[in-house]
């Protein structure tokens, strides 16, 4: 930075913006850190706003193919009543497709359950389905030779050995399998369920006899609007649910348009982008510790330039100002950098796996999401930068006479430390008001400032206890201490810099042990291993004894099962009720209801009294505790469920607490049993084997049911377990990828702290040359004291992040702690060998400096 010919040029603001372009002309020596890691946090976060944005876009885009038409009428156990259909028939040309859980066997005995997917001749009506080989669709569903034909997905053809050509049985009826379903545009719209798709004929469907009163099939209809025009406008989609909605009150319909495809799936995506848009957020705090180091080592190396500002006659807010404006010059380049990358993430991923998605991109530049990335970081740089920078106004003249004079300064002024505090709290609020979710936000800001306060303590404890250690005789140890506690140490940068990376670490890495651990939970014999569907009543006993028969010791429960949706929530219709966010998903879609004379197995009455035996009044219900809270209902309200398109309204006789981890049937709403005297309905049954059988008992069993039983749709637990646990698997990848971030910018933020103490070191190693220090007892000098920080921060990081584990395990997912040793260890172990690793790369760099090449800079 050149000196200015005269002072009052630098209270102009031109001038200052000049002197600050001039210097920044000379390289970001000191500075690269603090660019890199304010462009990997708004990367970060702008790239997971990309492309949570380019998914919805995608949805919205392509509603109309996905959903199969401009709306969508779903029925559960019946089809559209005449008059129904009359009325859709009204607004366009109708599709209905019909889905369902059943079992697919093989010549072989070998049996899997599989998703049903019945169509008309003329789907899809929009879009196309891919078949390999590819032929016409009433060519592969036709029946031919007594046969069915059918179009499975691979992974039934792998899990059954089959090839093209073999027969399967599903229910009473035989299906060839003439070609692979490839894929299918509706696909997300009539869900993902837990077995591969199979698709067939409506025709097909009924010779199966699976279709029966209580079954527990879906039928969706789908109303294709428009003619030669093309697609009907937003306007007159709604105004179709919403005449639908005034002429059926009562059709128990789940009505979709394309402009809302699946909201499950939406409602998820933004949960979880905003999860990782957090962990964005938390690599550019982390990286605010590189911020403050490169806003302390800028203000050391430009001490003498700084001086002579205030020599001539610079006011110390003007030389505040003048490196403010280059941090934020610089602060502005990273962001811009990181936004640019963040933006371009969706475009590759659309490059790269664009064919592999199962639900379409629209990738596009979003001014707002860019916009909110580059207010990140740059609130960050402030927050982090001020108060640094602020130690410039009062830097003495005398540093130009006394350049190695390491001065000790004091906390900056009040109004630099009241800049800095605004600044953070901008970024709270910025990070709490864009959130979706304020509450969690709030509680990760919380969070967050808890641990940069806690991490300051550790350090401050550090530098205590390394001041009152006993003496000791190993000069090595006592310099090393020495170091940890004197003023200008890396104590801080090192614990903030990495502590916070490795508390978040460690907490993700207990809660998917503790995830995957509890979803391989089971007790043989309490645990079930098999759920039962779609078990006739007629058909109860003798299945009964069939378990008891193939099964000896077997542990059997089962319950009447149908399914309903809430229409009106005490005296609100249930569109106007806001649920708290962790029950929401209980008012979108269809639920399970059952009946029953006494509480299920498995829960516990908190609230309220069950009604009696030979209860025969206004209809009651028992509801789960957790639900009834999230939707304000207490005991004495009113709920209003359609059934088989029947509103049943009940009033809420108790509350229960439900121990789901007890895989007990159970349902959120149970009703009295002369509630729903004379509704079809099947058994849902499930059955816990003995450990003494093993997986191939389950397997026999599986075959025994497939067999004897064709109409009954057999879950085995453990299959399902294994498939929730590769999808935690793929999530928990994502969040790593995203934590790793985080992780990233701590090593960078070290590798600058570390940098920015190189002069110190120098300066320490060449006086203690000259007394005589041998270059391998300055090695372990420095081994000791890198040693005991990585140490110390790791610790940190294993209790803080054991500490936010538990709470998230035991608060919010409601499990047992189980603490992971290997994984927390391991963790810190990485921890430890970064600090020690890279600390010794600087010190290496120090030693092998001559005295002499310092000595002459004196």
């Amino acid at each position: 930075m050149n000196a200015p010919a005269a002072f009052p040029q630098v209270r102009s603001r031109t001038p200052v913006i000049r002197f600050a372009i001039r210097d920044l002309r000379g390289g970001l020596g000191g500075l690269r850190i603090f660019l890199l890691c304010i462009a990997l946090g708004v990367a970060a976060i702008v790239g997971v706003e990309s492309l949570a944005g380019a998914l919805d876009d995608g949805l919205g885009r392509e509603g109309r193919v996905i959903l199969g038409g401009d709306a969508s009428f779903s029925l559960i156990h019946r089809r559209l009543s005449a008059a129904e259909q009359q009325f859709l028939e009204s607004y366009g040309s109708l599709s209905t497709v019909a889905t369902m859980r059943a079992m697919a066997r093989a010549e072989s005995d070998d049996a899997a359950l599989v998703e049903l997917k019945a169509v008309e001749p003329s789907w899809p009506r929009i879009g196309a389905a891919v078949l390999a080989p590819s032929m016409p669709l009433d060519e592969a569903l036709s029946e031919k030779d007594g046969a069915f034909g059918a179009a499975a997905e691979e992974a039934l053809l792998a899990r059954l050995n089959l090839k093209l050509g073999d027969v399967i049985r599903i229910g009473e009826a035989k299906f060839a399998i003439r070609t692979v379903l490839t894929s299918e545009p509706d696909r997300l719209a009539t869900g993902v369920g837990l077995g591969p798709r199979v698709l067939i004929s409506q025709a097909a469907l009924d010779a199966t006899g699976l279709v029966q009163p209580g079954s527990l099939v879906r039928w969706t209809t789908r109303v294709i609007m428009g003619g030669a025009g093309g697609a009907p406008d937003e306007a007159a989609v709604r105004a179709l649910l919403g005449q639908a909605k005034r002429v059926f009150p009562q059709a128990g319909w789940e009505a979709r348009s394309r402009l809302n495809v699946s909201p499950d799936f939406s409602r998820d995506l933004d949960r979880f982008a905003e999860f990782l848009t957090l962990a964005g957020l938390l690599s550019l705090v982390v990286g605010g510790v590189g911020v403050a180091n490169a806003a302390q080592g800028f203000v050391e190396r430009k001490r003498a330039t700084l001086a002579i500002l205030k020599a001539i006659g610079a006011t110390g807010s003007s030389v505040v100002a003048l490196a403010l404006l280059e941090f934020s010059i610089v602060a502005l380049i990273g962001a811009l950098a990181g936004a640019a990358l963040g933006a371009a993430i969706p475009f590759a991923v659309d490059w790269l796996f664009g064919s592999l998605l199962p639900v379409p991109l629209a990738p596009s530049i979003e001014p707002s999401v860019i916009a909110l990335g580059l207010a990140f970081g740059l609130l960050t740089a402030l927050a982090f930068s001020i108060a640094p920078l602020g130690r410039a106004h009062d830097l003495p003249v005398t540093t130009l006479i006394r350049d190695l004079a390491e001065e000790r300064q004091g906390w900056p002024r009040k109004r630099y430390l009241a800049g800095a505090a605004l600044a953070g709290a901008a970024l709270v609020a910025l990070a709490v008001l864009t959130s979706p979710q304020r509450s969690v936000a709030a509680y990760v800001a919380c969070a967050t400032v808890a641990a940069f306060l806690a991490l300051r303590l550790v350090a401050f404890g550090m530098a205590i206890l390394a001041r009152r250690a006993p003496k000791t005789r190993f000069i090595e140890w006592r310099m090393a201490l020495a170091a940890i506690e004197r003023p200008g140490a890396l104590t801080v940068s090192v614990v903030l810099s990495l502590g916070l990376g490795l508390a978040a670490l460690v907490a993700l890495t207990l809660i998917d042990a503790n995830m995957r651990a509890e979803l391989l939970q089971s007790e043989p014999g309490v645990t079930p291993s098999f759920f039962f569907l779609d078990v006739r009543g007629a058909d109860a006993g003798a299945f009964r004894d069939f378990l008891k028969r193939e099964a000896p010791g077997v542990k059997i429960s089962e319950t009447p099962m149908m399914r309903g949706r809430f229409v009106r929530i005490g005296d609100k219709p249930v569109e106007a009720v806001k649920a708290s966010d962790n029950v929401a998903w209980a008012l979108e879609g269809d639920r399970g209801v059952t009946f029953a004379e006494r509480p299920p197995e498995g829960s516990e009455i908190v609230a309220g009294t069950w009604w009696p035996d030979d209860y025969s009044g206004p209809p009651l219900v028992s509801m789960e505790k957790e639900v009834a809270d999230g939707l304000g209902l207490h005991v004495g309200d009113t709920v209003v469920v359609n059934v088989l398109g029947r509103d049943i309204a009940a009033k809420i006789a108790n509350l229960r607490k439900v121990n789901w981890r007890s895989f007990a049937i159970n349902f959120v709403l149970v009703y009295s049993p002369n509630t729903l005297k004379g509704a079809p309905y099947t058994e849902l049954v499930s059955a816990a084997l003995p450990s003494a059988g093993g997986p191939e008992a389950e397997l026999a069993l599986l075959r025994a049911a497939a067999r004897q039983f064709p109409t009954v749709a057999s879950v085995r637990v453990r299959e399902a377990l294994e498939s929730v646990e590769a999808l935690v698997a793929k999530l928990a990848l994502a969040i790593r990828a995203a934590t790793g971030v985080a992780l990233t910018t701590s090593v960078l933020v070290l590798a600058g702290a570390l940098a920015a103490n190189r002069r110190a070191r120098l300066a320490d190693a060449t006086i203690l040359k000259i007394l005589g220090a041998t270059r391998g007892r300055l090695a372990g000098m420095f081994l000791i004291e890198y040693a005991l920080l990585g140490a110390s921060t790791a610790a940190f990081g294993v209790g803080a992040g054991a500490l936010a584990a538990y709470l998230v395990v035991t608060r919010i997912m409601q499990f047992d702690f189980i603490f992971d040793w290997a994984g927390s260890l391991a963790a810190a172990g990485g921890g430890l060998a970064v600090t020690v690793g890279f600390g010794m790369i600087g010190a290496w760099r120090v030693l092998s400096q001559k005295p002499a090449a310092y000595l002459r800079e004196l």
